[in-house]
């Protein structure tokens, strides 16, 4: 006869379920380690920026924590740089990058999961290896490639050589090889065309991939720094990142805390989008994983 004594004990943990006790210990202080690493420098940011004006950044005098904490860093980045016009223009090149990510990356790992037409292995082959190609050894040909289009100094000049990555490609081509065959078989026996079978079949089983997709875009051209640096030549159509990189001029004093603001300013977008989504995001790498 069992009591709820004898219950009680089965259903608790028991230290062989997760290895000895020491070596619990160190998983811990791995994991306590790696966070450091990861949050310490965005802490130490977020510290410096809240600091007031007596109080110093770097130096062997310098605290961790403010002791007079105020907002006047983040006042003065707002009153001094235009940071709103920076985050519309980022926002604009995010919106283009990610609606045509989304729309071409989509069709072609579509086109390149389905069997039947040559030259598929050669295109899968060509995606893949220009990815081994760092983007400083293109730089320069792009760049000529989009002065002599006349988009120096435009917005689409930015988003343009982000309009499709062979990464994302490949990733929608994993997915979409995910879907059993013989589920599209039944579905064009119940005769549904090709359109129908992409938006009804592969698209939902595709979900997750999707939004990994939306995640690195949104990243990758929030925050790109170089290529807007080449293009761009006029105040007004800097993007967030370039632009905030001007508190480090002479012209603004270089404070230190105002630039610690700039970069937390930064980073607030991409965090808020990854903490909303990062259920989904896990759940989409592991089922949007390039398959060699």
């Amino acid at each position: 006869m069992t009591t709820a004594v004898d219950k009680r004990h089965r259903l608790m943990p028991r230290w062989r379920d997760y290895g000895r006790p020491r070596e619990l210990v160190v998983r811990y202080l791995l994991l306590v380690f790696v966070l450091f690493i990861t949050i310490g420098p965005l802490l130490w940011q977020l510290l410096s920026s809240l600091k007031g004006a007596g109080e110093d950044v770097f130096g062997a005098g310098a605290s961790l924590i403010p002791h007079h904490p105020t907002l006047r860093a983040y006042r003065e980045v707002f009153d001094q740089v235009p940071v709103w016009t920076y985050i519309g223009n980022s926002l604009v090149i995010v919106a283009l990058s990610v609606t045509s990510q989304l729309v071409f990356s989509t069709l072609a790992g579509y086109m390149l999961s389905k069997p039947g037409w040559k030259g598929r292995k050669l295109v899968w082959v060509v995606l893949a290896a220009s990815m081994m190609f760092p983007f400083e050894s293109i730089m320069v040909s792009l760049f000529l490639s989009i002065r002599d289009m006349g988009l120096v100094d435009h917005l689409a000049g930015v988003w343009l050589p982000g309009f499709v990555a062979a990464i994302n490609v490949l990733i929608m081509r994993a997915a979409f090889l995910a879907v059993p065959r013989e589920i599209e078989d039944a579905a064009m026996l119940d005769g549904a065309g090709e359109w129908k079978r992409f938006r009804y079949l592969y698209l939902p089983s595709a979900y997750g991939a999707i939004l990994v997709v939306t995640i690195n875009t949104f990243i990758s051209a929030w925050d790109d720094f170089l290529w807007p640096l080449i293009v761009l030549r006029s105040e007004e159509h800097f993007t967030l990142t370039l632009g905030l990189a001007r508190l480090q001029s002479s012209s603004f004093g270089y404070d230190q805390r105002m630039v610690m603001a700039g970069s937390v300013i930064s980073v607030i977008p991409v965090l808020v989008l990854f903490v909303i989504t990062q259920r989904w995001f896990y759940k989409g790498v592991s089922s949007g994983a390039v398959k060699l």
